[in-house]
């Protein structure tokens, strides 16, 4: 058996651990920049905010309903997030955090216990920890687990937040009242496809001829079929080491000085370098991209990107960055207002399989600085930044409605007061 743990409303969820005064109340929280709404709480999608939508283009509908926005607060999600899942961890040897807010428990062995009763004690134990809410959906595969869990959060009164599905019948029922376009792995072309041929609800498309969904959506579409018949197809993933990582972001405001460019870069150089290094890798190859504002359509528009190759193997800031700079000079054109840039590196190898060069190969005292300011930042908040970098920021992004990091910054822990 699989169990899907998900948490209810999560970016809610975490405002709300915090302030209480939240509960019950309609809640969003924004993009990046305060862009688009990317989380509602029940209350706000009631109220009809529709899932990313532009921030400005609701405004007066957000001031309307006396809506709460928030913007995201990566920091506070994110540590709220490993402790649920550190809490999650004990109930089962053998898991896979899907996503943020999502973790699949593998239930070998548990067969004289009561599942539905099992999964009550995560969500008290959860609650009692963290005070974040969850749902939990059981089955014997992950894409009915999916199927569990939607029942599951649909109905709460009903289920207490935990179903099981564990016979034939609930099999049945359960992929009859899932519809086709809410099936876990089902994207929208897929959905119009099989809506073409009057296939609506999950469990019509597990009754599809193998042969058809197999011609029609390759051997992914099969496994998808027989995973939703009850046959355990797809297993828990383990961590893969990623085959490229970017850091790109929008600008707080469009920038034309080749300097103020300059500086986003160097600072997206140094996160992506700072990525490479936790995943223990190198890279050979640097893309930068470069592009003005697309929504824009009254200014001079222009987009561009160059491949940087890297005289070795790398993960040092101070290479990547030198690298970025140069890419930066060849693509950057005067006269234009740009809104976005981002740093991709590719060729990945792990850093302990570093080929040695002829002719170049990089400065040994590196890894050891690395290390350093690594350590360092970690310790002093990301203080320790190359001289091209903004010292006075980590991200110059649009955060009007940031909540107070209160899990992890001493100079925002939560107030008291007796």
């Amino acid at each position: 058996m699989f169990a899907l743990i998900d948490c209810n409303n999560f970016y809610a969820s975490c405002e709300r651990v915090f302030n209480p005064s939240l509960n019950n109340q309609p809640v969003v929280v924004l993009s990046n920049n305060d862009g688009c709404v990317i989380a509602r709480s029940n209350e706000a999608k009631a109220l009809g905010i529709p899932m990313g939508a532009p921030a400005f283009q609701i405004k007066q509908l957000l001031n309307k309903h006396n809506i709460h926005v928030f913007s995201s607060n990566y920091a506070l999600y994110g540590d709220m997030s490993a402790r649920v899942m550190n809490i999650l961890s004990n109930f089962s040897p053998e898991l896979e955090v899907y996503s943020i807010d999502e973790i699949f428990l593998k239930l070998e062995g548990f067969n004289l216990y009561d599942l539905t009763q099992y999964g009550w004690n995560m969500i008290d134990l959860v609650k009692r920890s963290t005070s974040i809410p969850i749902s939990i959906g059981i089955a014997p595969t992950k894409s009915l687990a999916k199927v569990a869990n939607k029942i599951a959060k649909k109905f709460p009164e009903r289920t207490k937040g935990t179903y099981v599905i564990d016979t034939p019948l609930k099999v049945e029922k359960g992929l009859k009242w899932t519809k086709i376009g809410d099936v876990w792995g089902i994207g929208r072309q897929y959905q119009t496809k099989l809506q073409g041929i009057q296939v609506t609800n999950a469990w019509q498309f597990t009754q599809l001829p193998n042969e058809y969904v197999r011609k029609e959506m390759s051997i992914v579409g099969l496994r998808l079929q027989r995973d939703l018949s009850g046959i355990p197809t797809l297993d828990l993933e383990e961590v893969a080491v990623k085959k490229n990582i970017a850091v790109t972001r929008s600008f707080e405001k469009m920038y034309t000085d080749l300097e103020d460019i300059r500086e986003r870069v160097a600072t997206y150089a140094s996160k992506v370098s700072l990525k490479l290094r936790k995943q223990n890798s190198c890279c050979q190859i640097a893309y930068l991209f470069l592009h003005t504002n697309k929504h824009r359509e009254d200014l001079p528009q222009y987009a561009n990107g160059i491949s940087i190759k890297m005289p070795f193997e790398t993960n040092s800031t101070m290479v990547i960055t030198n690298a970025a700079m140069t890419g930066l000079k060849r693509i950057y054109r005067e006269g234009y207002q740009y809104k976005k840039a981002g740093i991709i590196v590719m060729g990945l190898t792990p850093d302990t399989q570093n080929q040695l060069g002829l002719f170049y190969n990089e400065d040994p005292r590196h890894k050891v600085l690395m290390q350093t300011i690594d350590r360092l930042n970690k310790n002093c908040f990301d203080q320790v930044k190359l001289g091209a970098q903004d010292l006075s920021k980590v991200w110059k992004m649009q955060q009007n409605h940031l909540s107070k990091r209160y899990t992890t910054r001493l100079n925002e822990l939560i107030e008291v007061k007796v």
